[in-house]
């Protein structure tokens, strides 16, 4: 149900994908609002048929741990996330993308949906994710962020720690989750 299958589009939902998937994800879905979570220096783009205002760009790496030259995810980052997701409309989709689709891109995504949908149980959109994209391993420091930000109390933590790491991968297949009520 969650996979995007050609010609199908959920009305207003989240799409997750790779870099290398957006240009086609934008085009197919009728996005409106497009959350780029790669490191500042690799600009990438506005999509063809996004507003400039509707792209956030987060420089970030993937990694749960400070290192030499790299960027780790912070609560700045998620408060941008958190603040440009509670000003999309949910009239289009939101498409939210990293490299490969896989652990920043999906940790956002979650985050979204709690955020947007406050009396969700966490590990029900753990366990909705995990269905959605068996590669889906979120980043976890993203998600301890947002649940101290969200005042979820461990609960996003616990429901993310529960689904455990996804199927290796290189590149995660594209995927719809709903926006919430």
């Amino acid at each position: 149900m969650n996979k995007i299958v050609s010609g199908t589009a959920m009305a207003t939902g989240i799409c997750v994908c790779s870099l290398s998937k957006l240009p086609a994800m934008t085009e197919r879905l009728g996005a409106s609002h497009v959350i780029t979570l790669i490191r500042e220096h690799e600009a990438i783009p506005t999509p063809a048929g996004i507003d400039v205002g509707n792209h956030l760009r987060v420089g970030i790496n993937d990694i749960v741990t400070p290192g030499d030259g790299l960027i780790h995810p912070a609560t700045e980052h998620v408060e941008a996330v958190l603040g440009f997701v509670r000003l999309w409309p949910r009239s289009s989709p939101i498409i939210i993308h990293c490299w490969a689709g896989i652990s920043r891109s999906t940790a956002a995504a979650f985050i979204t949906q709690c955020a947007l949908d406050p009396d969700a149980d966490p590990s029900a959109l753990a366990w909705a994710l995990r269905a959605a994209s068996p590669t889906a391993t979120p980043n976890r420091l993203m998600v301890a962020l947002a649940d101290d930000l969200l005042g979820a109390r461990g609960r996003m933590v616990k429901a993310i720690a529960a689904i455990g790491a996804g199927n290796a991968a290189m590149e995660g297949e594209p995927f719809l989750l709903p926006a919430g009520r």
